[in-house]
């Protein structure tokens, strides 16, 4: 087939010379005609005499002159469709003049090449896979979830002899159960706040795209199903009752139906958070332990009353607090929280005055224990959690949305410190 100079394949072969020439490479030079046909073309200069024979051997032009023939080359894209045709991956233009072959090459693209097998490949996969998933639990809602029930486990213990693998055994039958059902609910507040966590939450799987909704969606179900599944196994009527009753609350507080999402609702939004965080762990994995695993009678003791009054204090504090780095994907959603109502500042105080009053509680029953080291020790520990509260508010930049996130990590910190001093109470 005879090429003339208008015609487009003639400037193909004309441009793969001039690029050729530029960039000093061998007579073979791979581009790429056009992002759609498929494969590579091999650009072979026919030589004679050590010379390029042809019209279109010309010296090299500049980048710029090549940058606009190859653009006019990919708008002609269609064009180059009609002419490129031949059998089997292989098209042959021939220009009379020149004696310049294009050839469709049968190797293939580098972005079709599969990289090779690295195993280094498959650790960064499984860490980004398990990054992930940690991100998606929540991990400072777990942690909360398996100190609360180890150490209300505690308040069961009567003498240094009932720490036994019986013990640990109901200690884990719990803890494994309820971290279960605490997946179950994280992942469906995420499931149903995907567009709200775009905006306040964007690092989380669901809203960055890591996770499709369906991923998230088998998580969420399993993680239930494996839940029940071990209340069920265990056979313990308290640890099944916490669980359903968790389950029900987290469910009304996230899901997006008629009558529920109670999280829309500030006070309706706290009262879950409370039952669950202070009335349910305190009370229910506490029967676990007493009546289930050491068959005795149901007994509220002192310490046991302690922890759900002081937990009633700081769930509502984390109900509160929790909203406040949220505002604005709240306003936006019609989330109407206490920190869309009455403002960031108001309700950071709010949570600060409450957790000085429950430290304050908590020295007095310290001081009115019967047991000198207890009352050293609790005294003292809530003497220096409460300072400290004091002090790292006053250095919280309120108008810092990572200010203000840091410090709500900091309460949970405290959180987690609370739990530590909840079994030394006497």
């Amino acid at each position: 087939m005879t090429i003339g100079k208008n015609n487009l394949p003639w400037r193909v072969a004309n441009i793969s010379t001039t690029i050729s020439k530029y960039f000093t490479m061998a007579p073979s030079v791979l581009i790429p005609l056009v992002g759609g046909m498929g494969v590579p073309y091999t650009v072979t200069p026919m030589v004679q005499g050590n010379k390029l024979q042809g019209s279109c051997a010309s010296k090299a032009s500049r980048h710029k002159k090549i940058q606009n023939e190859y653009n006019t080359l990919r708008f002609w894209q269609p064009s180059l469709n009609h002419y490129c045709k031949g059998a089997e991956g292989r098209s042959t233009y021939q220009e009379c003049n020149g004696k310049f072959v294009v050839k469709a090459a049968p190797e293939q693209s580098f972005e079709s090449e599969h990289p090779a097998f690295d195993p280094k490949n498959i650790l960064v996969a499984v860490k980004n896979s398990l990054d992930a998933f940690y991100r998606f639990s929540r991990p400072h809602t777990v942690i909360g979830t398996a100190l609360s029930i180890i150490s209300v486990s505690l308040l069961a213990a009567e003498k240094l002899s009932d720490i036994s693998p019986l013990f640990f055994t109901g200690v884990l039958e719990a803890v494994v159960a309820a971290l279960f059902m605490n997946i179950y609910i994280v992942g469906l507040n995420q499931l149903s706040d995907v567009e709200i966590d775009k905006i306040n939450k964007p690092y989380l799987p669901l809203a960055s795209g890591e996770y499709s909704f369906a991923t998230g969606a088998i998580i969420v179900v399993s993680s239930s199903i494996l839940s029940f599944w071990l209340a069920w196994i265990v056979g313990s009527w308290p640890l099944f009752w916490a669980l359903f009753i968790s389950f029900v609350l987290g469910t009304a507080y996230s899901i997006n139906v008629p009558l529920l999402r109670w999280k829309r609702f500030a006070v309706l939004a706290a009262m879950c958070i409370l039952s669950v965080r202070a009335v349910i762990v305190q009370l229910a994995f506490f029967l676990h332990m007493q009546t289930f695993v050491y068959k005795r009678p149901v007994v509220f003791s002192r310490p046991l009353i302690f922890a759900t009054a002081f937990m009633s204090f700081f769930s509502v504090v984390i109900a509160l607090f929790k909203d406040i780095p949220d505002i604005e994907g709240d306003k936006i959603f019609g989330i109407q929280s206490f920190s869309v109502r009455l403002g960031q500042k108001r309700v950071f105080w709010i949570c600060v005055t409450l957790l000085e009053l429950a430290y304050g509680v908590s020295l007095v029953v310290g001081a009115t224990s019967s047991c000198l080291w207890s009352k050293i020790v609790t005294s003292l520990g809530h003497a220096v959690l409460a300072s400290i509260l004091f002090n790292h508010a006053k250095s919280v930049d309120l108008k810092s949305k990572a200010s203000i996130t840091s410090f709500y990590m900091f309460i949970w910190k405290l959180f987690y410190a609370e739990y530590f001093l909840i079994p030394l109470v006497r």
